[in-house]
Formats: structure tokens, sequence, C-alpha cells
């Protein structure tokens, strides 16, 4: 009989086999991905091997299956919900992405319980991991919220000090659309760390410094670094100003190559954030995906 000391390290399937043997489950053993994953430096800018073993207690299946794939929770809902939580955003935690993995499978109207383990297989001479067991009751709700649309207003280094700069938030404030506004770098030349890393945390923090600048010359520029910030002032009529370099650095799609530009990064943000339109006053950024209107940075109306 497996001993209690033996059941905290044997695989989430025996585990489950122990508490409930009549329980039916499907599992994923020993899906090996690679992903940038940790909180320390050295883990950011590389990938690493992540060893993910999944145990799910389901329903019983209906006695009309028919054969029917379509019908029950598949090993490819599973391996779905492990690549939709790697692919959301870059995550410092493991016990963050075992509870999105097991939060994507227990929406599934069959899945009850969910045994979720994830182990770093290359920082160090063991396996590092956590494991963590969530039921449906205890899983997250799935909300569906909409976010609005907002306009981003893109203001280069010489357009914050503009004297039209409170009447260009007002006119974008009173039109109806969300407002976020997205700054350049100062006017003046960064530090040139003479390494890729270091310089990308340089110029992300240099475009940080015009933004806390702005909220400086106009109180309602609430500097904000998150998804969820930004999210929140959409919903509530706070106009926000985007400090980069969280969603940046823990972006799946890093944009890395965009760094040196901050009107192609701005583009960048602007499809993140399906936004309207982007009106640029000072900068250049590109069209694409996001329509521009481009100011000029004497022009009192936009």
């Amino acid at each position: 009989m497996p001993t209690e000391t033996h059941l905290a390290f044997a695989h989430p399937e025996e585990r489950s086999a122990a508490s409930a043997p009549e329980q039916d489950r499907i599992a994923v053993r020993d899906l090996v991905l690679e992903a940038e994953i940790g909180a320390f430096q050295a883990e950011r800018g590389v990938t690493q091997r992540l060893r993910f073993d999944v145990v799910v207690e389901v329903a019983p299946l209906p006695a009309d299956l028919a054969d029917d794939v379509d019908r029950i929770l598949s090993y490819d809902r599973i391996t779905e919900a492990i690549h939709a939580a790697l692919a959301e955003e870059r995550l410092n935690l493991l016990e963050t992405l075992a509870e999105r993995v097991a939060e994507g499978i227990l929406t599934h109207d069959q899945a009850r319980k969910a045994f979720v383990r994830v182990a770093k297989l290359d920082r160090g001479p063991g396996t590092l991991g956590v494991e963590i067991v969530r039921r449906r009751a205890e899983a997250a709700p799935t909300v569906v919220d909409d976010v609005p649309r907002p306009v981003v207003l893109a203001l280069g280094a010489g357009a914050i000090r503009a004297p039209h700069l409170s009447g260009w938030i007002d006119q974008l404030a009173g039109a109806g659309a969300p407002v976020v506004i997205a700054v350049g770098a100062p006017d003046v030349p960064a530090p040139d760390a003479g390494h890729v890393m270091a310089q990308r945390r340089i110029d992300l923090l240099a475009m940080e410094q015009n933004a806390w600048v702005l909220a400086g010359r106009d109180a309602r520029c609430v500097v904000v670094g998150t998804r969820t910030e930004l999210d929140w002032g959409m919903r509530h009529g706070q106009i926000s100003s985007w400090a980069p370099s969280k969603m940046v650095l823990d972006a799946v799609d890093a944009p890395a190559g965009l760094l040196g530009t901050p009107g192609a990064l701005i583009a960048w943000f602007a499809a993140e954030l399906d936004a309207q339109r982007v009106v640029a006053i000072g900068i250049d950024v590109a069209q694409g995906a996001t329509p521009v209107l481009t100011v000029a940075a004497d022009s009192a109306t936009l």
C-alpha cells in the first residue's frame, strides 16, 4: 500500500487513483515543451525545457457517446490548454502557469478535477517543479467583460512639452472612446550598454521616464505598466500613460527588434489593444493594422 510520502512524489495519476480508485480519468504524461519563463534575470531572453504531467478526473461518459470525439474531454483539449497558457504572456512563476492550465481544462463540461505538475528541467542538477490540484468548483469563473477599444495618443518628447498638450487630451477625452497615451523616448541619447538585454531595459526605461514626465505635466495621466491596469482604466474612464517594460518583456511575441524605434513599438502596442486609431503628434508611427492620424505639433485641434 502506498505511503503518504510515496504519494507525495508519485505521478499525479497514481495520486488520483489512490484517492478515487473508481474514478474515470484522462492523462497526459511527460509532455516536454520549451518556453521562456522565470523570475530571475538569467531566465530572460532564453528558453528552457518544461515537463507537463496532467491528470483530469472526468464525469462518466454518456451512454449514447456514439464514439464521437467531440463529446469528450480529449488529449488535445489538455495540450491546447497548456499551449494557450504559454502563449498568453511570459510568466515568472510555474505556479501561475499551472493555475492557468488547470483553469483552461476545467472549463470543459466533463472535467471535474485536475492534477497539474510542471517541472523545469534545465535549472539545476535536479528537477524543479510544482504540482497543484484544482476542482471544478475552485476554478476561477470565466468572465466575459468586453474592453472598449481605445484611441492611442502617441506623443514625441517635444509634444509632451507643447502648450496644446492639455487641449489635445481634452479633445480626445471628450470624444467618448477611452484614451491611452504612449510616449516616445526623451530627445537625448540613451546610454549605450554594449549588451542586447541591458540595452533593451535602458530603451524601455527611457520611454517610461517620459511617461512620468507626462504625468507631471497633466495629473489626469496615470502611469500604468500592466494589461490588467490598462483594461481597468479603459473600462472606468481613466487616462492611462503606458509604461512599456512589463508588457514588452512579458510578451510571447516580444517585439525586441522594435525598441530602437519607439514609433514602431507604439504601433505594436496599439495593435495589442485593438485600438480604434492612433493619433500621432511629434513622433512617426507607421501605418499598419491600426489607422494612424498624424497631427502637426503646432496644431491646437486634432
